[in-house]
Order: structure tokens, then sequence, then C-alpha cells
């Protein structure tokens, strides 16, 4: 089984859909914006061109993302259009964190890439059904993804690791969620494996979110507390998890791809870990990765290149010297653990379908 890793806190309170709210209702309260500089990001940055795939549970077409979304394909009931079909909640919510445009001008939830195009691909009608998670991943490489968000947690397979393989072959960025359970011994698949950046999530005070699992696989952390998205029926919630956070970095490696054209997937990775912001021990450490996602600095800095790679330097001035990391050796490091992975039969805990801690706002 696999479960989408959103924690959820169920309060029956809601705006009536095209009811009249401030124009900055929805928009203040999305306190991320300002924490990642968001206004000056998308000056130089808004995702235009590039394709993000969303192996979810469906993605509902919400007015402050409808500009966005495209043809995807639902490998849950396989009928046309089922893809934009989510009886859950949860791809709806990702999709305005990734691709929001807002409405009216001033209304309603901005994105990290507001100008992305948002490829639902249906792999559960559900966030605590089973999925056929590896299927859309592979699915989203082949279709054209150039990145794939993977909010979403499984245990160890071969199909899994095939998925991944596909994906570095077409050379998409694979983004995936930790999991949502502090004390977890190992962080959910595919996160844990080689290639894929793996999100843990901070709170407004740039402190790792008690939830937020840790691992030596995981990459970046990214906001994923109290964070107000689109909902279903052109609603709004708040929701918490290392998903938000996946989501928020997704849209950030979409910026980089529109913004960096030349740079191969590990290298999008590798960018995005070497600007970030060291909240710890000083490097890599198991609990928030190489940092906080600095969006700004990812766009802007001199990143020396990973061996063989292309680099891609920015007129600013700002210095990275950053760590080689995952890209590298993606595929070696991938092949390299599959003994390992399926060797050791770790059942990741499908976390946080339990503990949901969604508000409808």
């Amino acid at each position: 089984m696999r479960r989408f890793l959103r924690s959820t806190l169920a309060i029956a309170s809601a705006f009536p859909p095209g009811s009249l709210l401030h124009a900055d209702t929805v928009r203040n309260a999305e306190w991320f914006l300002d924490y990642l500089q968001i206004a000056k990001v998308h000056k130089i940055s808004t995702g235009a061109g590039i394709t993000v795939a969303l192996a979810d549970t469906g993605t509902y077409p919400h007015r402050d993302f409808i500009n966005n979304i495209i043809t995807g394909v639902d490998l849950i009931s396989g009928i046309k259009g089922g893809e934009k079909i989510d009886k859950d909640g949860h791809g709806t919510e990702m999709a305005g964190l990734i691709a929001g445009h807002g409405h009216d001008s001033a209304a309603g939830v901005i994105g990290i890439a507001p100008q992305s195009r948002i490829l639902p691909v249906k792999v559960a009608e559900a966030s605590s059904r089973p999925s056929k998670l590896a299927i859309g991943i592979e699915r989203s490489a082949t279709l054209g993804a150039e990145v794939i968000n993977v909010s979403a947690g499984t245990a160890p397979s071969k199909e899994l690791l095939d998925a991944v393989s596909t994906a570095a072959q077409n050379d998409s960025v694979i983004i995936a969620s930790s999991g949502n359970e502090f004390n977890a011994s190992q962080i959910a698949y595919p996160a844990a494996l080689s290639g894929v950046l793996a999100v843990g999530a901070i709170d407004q005070e740039g402190n790792i979110a008690h939830f937020s699992t840790s691992g030596k696989n995981l990459g970046i952390c990214a906001p994923g507390v109290d964070i107000v998205t689109t909902a279903l029926d052109n609603k709004y919630s708040k929701v918490q998890g290392t998903s938000a956070a996946t989501a928020i970095a997704s849209g950030a490696a979409a910026l980089v791809r529109a913004r960096f054209p030349e740079l191969s997937a590990p290298e999008v990775i590798h960018r995005l870990t070497a600007t970030a912001t060291d909240i710890g021990p000083p490097g890599r450490d198991d609990q928030c990765g190489y940092g906080v996602l600095n969006i700004v600095k990812a766009l802007t800095a001199d990143v020396p290149p990973l061996d063989g790679g292309k680099g891609a330097g920015a007129s600013s001035g700002v210095g990275a010297s950053g760590p080689r990391e995952n890209g590298g050796g993606w595929t070696t490091g991938l092949f390299g653990g599959i003994a390992a992975v399926l060797g050791g039969g770790v059942l990741v805990a499908l976390l946080a379908a339990r503990r949901r801690n969604r508000k409808q706002l």
C-alpha cells in the first residue's frame, strides 16, 4: 500500500464557492511567499515552458491554476479526463503550491512556478488507498515531464527502482517526500533512492518540523507547516506535511529548469542543494540535508558543476561552493543500491494518513 504524505487536522470551516473575499485574504496567508522571497524570484523565473508531473490523487481544475493544467493520464480508471477528478484533494493541494497563478488580479493562491504546466498523473483514488505510484513515475517521465513531484511514500520494489531508472534516462528530476514521522528509522521511498531529491519540512521560524522524517538521503528542507493552498471546488485549505514541502521544492526545480535549460536533471538537484541555507551543523546532516531551500540563490549563484556536467553560472556574483550531491552518481548509485533496498526487506511506514492536519478555509 502507498500513502500520500499529508498530515491533516479536520476543522469544518470553509469559504463558500464564489464568496466575496478580500483580495489578499488567501495570498497574505501564504507566509512562505515572503520567506522564500517569491516576489524577487518571479522577476527572474516563473517556470514558463516547464512541465511538472503530479503523480497523485488526480487534480481538480481549480480556478487558481486552470490556465496551467494540461491533459494527463488516469492510471486508476483509465477514463478520458479522469486525471482531473480528485476525490481526495491531495493532488489539488499540491498543484496550487507548484503552479498557482491566482485569479482576479490579486486574489487566490500563487504557486512557486506560476507559469509552469501541471501534468496530472492519477495514481490513486484516495490518499490512503493502494496506488500505481511506480507506473505513474514511469509514465510521467515518458510523457516528457521535466520535473516529477512525488508527495507520497511507499516500500521499495523493483518496479519503483525501474521507474526511477526510466526517469533518469529521460532526464526528469524526481522530487519526493521524506515522510511525516519524526521517529521513523527510514525515510520513505522513492525519496530514499539515490538520484531522487528527498525533501523534509520546516516551519515559519525556519525550524525543522516535528513530523519531518530524517535520514541519510535527505537532500533539502522547504516550508511545510500551515501551508495555505488550493482545495476542491475552488476552495482553499491549510495543510502541513513533507508533501507540501515537496511541492514547493518541485516548483523551485521548475524555476531552475526554465532559467538554466542546459542543465541536466542531476545538475538541477545539485544547484538546489548547493545553494541551500545551512541551518544545522556545517555541511550536510540527516535532519535537513544540505539546508533550507533558497530559491533566489538557486537562480543567481555561481555554482561549480558536477563532474562531467555543464554547470550554470549567473552574473549576480553570488558564490556557492556547494556539495557534489546526488546527481553525479545518479544511475550508478541507483543500481548499486538495489541489493540493499530489496534484500533488506525494509517496509516504510506509510506515514501520516492517520494524523490528518488539513483545515478548510
